[in-house]
């Protein structure tokens, strides 16, 4: 039995997937200013490297990084409830913009929506 990782494609699905991500995040108002302007190539690789870990691939994000910590690494960014809200509308569309079947694509959702409600980190 393959894992998520596998079924969706792998290195290729998840780059798609956060390009789709990132080219919403470079025109959005609230979350382009998280980035600063030398590193958004620098943070897509973060993305996709996490992304691909946590969904069963190679554990690139570890080796270059160390543990995810995601609530610490994100701490630094004021993150109210317009700020995820944000982000879960970057990347509804680059999940709507990739090739994935249903029951997947339900998956990853749900851990996109866990995700991004458990970086909120400032009272609105």
């Amino acid at each position: 039995m393959s894992n998520f990782y596998e079924q969706v494609g792998g290195e290729k699905f998840f780059a798609d997937l956060v390009s789709q991500f990132y080219a919403v995040v470079a025109t959005d108002p609230i979350l382009r200013p998280m980035y600063p302007e030398n590193d958004l190539q620098g943070a897509a690789q973060r993305l996709q490297w996490f992304l691909e870990q946590y969904w069963g691939g190679p554990d690139t994000y570890q080796e270059n990084r160390g543990h995810p910590r995601l609530r610490m690494r994100h701490a630094q960014f004021a993150i109210n409830t317009a700020a995820r809200d944000a982000w879960l509308n970057a990347m509804r569309i680059a999940v709507d913009g990739v090739e994935i079947n249903e029951e997947l694509k339900t998956q990853l959702w749900s851990y996109c929506e866990m995700a991004a409600n458990s970086m909120v980190n400032q009272p609105d």
